[in-house]
């Protein structure tokens, strides 16, 4: 009874242990998309990389307003209108929208007059991929901040009016170089301003906005700033990328934060001041840091959305922006999240990558992102630079290596006295557990000597568990049939959805690290005394050895195939140095003579194994007294 309960607790055990590892893969750190539902003529001259032109309308309209607006009122009783309603802004809430284009080798960034706002910006360097059931992916345009729902505005409070709202406000615009300035004009000389200016050789625009006399107009000497962005699908994997997506913050002072990434959220901080915030997807961000001032009041809030869907996410962000010093000077960043031009802005946005927290995500940044970036100089193919990472880390870890399969060959060496005592104690589990145990501490052998290489391999798999999907140095890059590292890589489409979220598709490579994985077991099961084996422990975690694989099949079949590449190179590599130092480097002979040896070497008193072996004893002691009882109650 009590060896079923043993029994019972073990795989309760072994079950909660894949529970959590499941439980952590899926919140650490992660269907075809839908068409694009509307498509413009602006963003038509888009996509052929030419300027979008002014938009053109049959009457001025108020701002806010239908066209049919006041259609039978004269234009005194319109101003009159317009006054009660925008004030000293009154002249500027008419207009018409156009369009205004700021342009370098790497990003061409549109505005519109309509609330001084950008309206888009293209990325000339990055494809986005649309997914197609009847055919091969297709490749389009990355634009952010794109979708006609979007806003981008301040709300102002005006002295004995209320307040109104710069996206009700045509902002007329001048040009000189590479800055475009748009003001919206409140009389007298008083105006609000918004300028941009566009870097030429950065993703980065320098923004301003204030004005002249406005402490004569606002209630308040500050703007309330609301940003809503619709994020638009433009990878292949939409889970990972919307699980990778949200607002990101950084309060004055403190480390950067972020909303939760799988679920709706709000983070408020109230007055506490933010340095920086950005709406950042898996591999895009356009992030607003402040230069001269602090942002107060930051609400930040993200919201999902379903497959189904057109867009991606919902991303919001409401800040109060101080007018103290005259105007708020700002950094825009718009474009991809690349670590080292992140980092030079020197106010900790590369945090925005989500290479993970605590010592993953510092091995991430400090240890494997450099590697990859020095080796990547001189490979030009990213699949070899993993092969060459796994090389490298197979080197540093050949000492472990070596000591596993020594471990194993001495373990092998003493299969035969091992069967000795099973013929000796028979199904006397605890007796043969003892004898054992008293066997490879008199022969000084570690049972679990061969552990010691995958335990300190683990905080490597972890940390690239989360680099591989979140480095946008293999975004779309291709090795063999993968054609996206950071990506899953696809043989096959399945008619049906593979349980555990594993998609609609098989991975070949997850299936050849399962079939590397489960050869590996075997072979290293082969070194291991198959009287050890009996014992129901044993077997269990023989069973879960065997499964482990099988299981994490599903889980890796959606993964990044950067990371089962890894595994794969990992895996064969593993293989290689365990067959060569096997049958090459260690002398079968030479381990019996040492294991002779040290059995007649004079044991130290005390220790673990010591301590271990009388544990057990007494564990037998009892266990057969129990037994004894058993037997006088009959």
């Amino acid at each position: 009874m009590e060896e079923k309960q043993s029994q019972i607790s073990t795989f309760i055990g072994m079950g909660l242990i894949f529970l959590l590892l499941y439980l952590w893969m899926q919140y650490s750190a992660p269907p075809k998309p839908a068409q694009d539902q509307q498509t413009t003529q602006t963003t038509q001259a888009a996509d052929q990389g030419q300027p979008q032109q002014a938009a053109t309308q049959d009457n001025a309209t108020p701002a806010g307003k239908p066209d049919a607006a006041l259609p039978a009122q004269s234009d005194s009783a319109k101003n009159i209108i317009l006054t009660a309603r925008f004030g000293p802004f009154a002249g500027a809430a008419t207009g018409q929208e156009q369009f205004e284009v700021l342009e370098s080798d790497l990003m061409r960034v549109t505005f519109t007059n309509k609330g001084g706002r950008i309206k888009e910006v293209y990325l000339k360097k990055f494809d986005r991929i649309i997914a197609d059931t009847t055919g091969p992916d297709r490749r389009g345009p990355v634009r952010l901040l794109e979708d006609n729902k979007n806003r981008f505005e301040y709300e102002m409070t005006l002295n004995g009016l209320g307040k109104i709202s710069t996206a009700d406000l045509y902002f007329k615009p001048t040009r000189e170089g590479n800055t475009i300035t748009f003001r919206a004009d409140a009389g007298e000389g008083r105006y609000l301003e918004q300028s941009y200016t566009l870097s030429p050789d950065n993703y980065r625009m320098e923004y301003k906005v204030g004005g002249n006399g406005l402490k004569n107009v606002l209630a308040e000497n500050s703007l309330r700033l609301t940003w809503v962005n619709y994020l638009d699908k433009l990878e292949k994997n939409q889970q990972y990328e919307r699980n990778m997506s949200s607002v990101y913050f950084k309060p004055a002072d403190k480390s950067a934060d972020y909303c939760n990434c799988r679920k709706n959220a709000v983070e408020s901080l109230g007055e506490q001041p933010v340095s920086w915030f950005s709406h950042s997807s898996q591999f895009f961000n356009t992030s607003l840091i402040a230069n001269n001032f602090t942002f107060r009041e930051f609400v930040g809030e993200t919201q999902m959305f379903t497959d189904r869907e057109p867009d991606l996410k919902l991303l919001k962000t409401t800040a109060l922006v101080p007018l103290d010093n005259g105007s708020a000077n700002m950094t825009i960043y718009a474009g991809p999240n690349e670590f080292d031009r992140l980092r030079k802005f020197g106010v900790s946005l590369e945090d925005i990558i989500p290479f993970g927290a605590s010592v993953f995500g510092a091995i991430n940044r400090w240890v494997i992102h450099p590697i990859f970036e020095f080796l990547s100089r001189f490979i030009s193919s990213q699949g070899i630079v993993i092969l060459v990472l796994t090389l490298l880390v197979k080197l540093v870890l050949y000492p472990l290596t070596y000591r596993m399969v020594l471990s194993q060959s001495k373990m092998a060496a003493l299969k035969p006295r091992i069967e000795a005592l099973k013929k000796k104690h028979g199904d006397d589990q605890q007796a043969m557990s003892v004898e054992t145990m008293k066997m490879y501490s008199e022969y000084r052998v570690n049972p679990l000597g061969g552990c010691l290489p995958v335990v300190f391999q683990m905080p490597i798999w972890f940390a690239l568990y989360r680099f591989f999907p979140a480095a946008i140095e293999f975004r779309q890059a291709s090795f063999l049939w993968a054609t996206d590292l950071s990506s899953y890589d696809s043989i096959m489409q399945l008619p049906f959805q593979l349980p555990f979220g594993a998609g609609n598709h098989l991975s070949l490579f997850t299936l050849i690290w399962v079939v590397t994985t489960l050869w590996y077991t075997w072979y290293s099961m082969k070194q291991m005394d198959a009287s050890a084996m009996q014992n129901d422990q044993m077997k269990v975690m023989k069973y879960m050895q065997y499964g482990m694989p099988v299981m994490f099949m599903f889980f890796f079949n959606s993964f990044a195939s950067g990371l089962t590449l890894y595994l794969c190179f990992s895996n064969i590599l593993n293989i290689g140095q365990t067959v060569v130092t096997k049958q090459f480097l260690i002398d079968n002979d030479k381990i019996k003579e040492e294991l002779e040896a040290n059995k007649n070497k004079p044991r130290k008193s005390g220790g673990f194994r010591e301590r271990l072996e009388q544990a057990m004893k007494e564990q037998q002691r009892v266990q057969e007294e129990k037994t004894k009882q058993g037997g006088k109650k009959k």
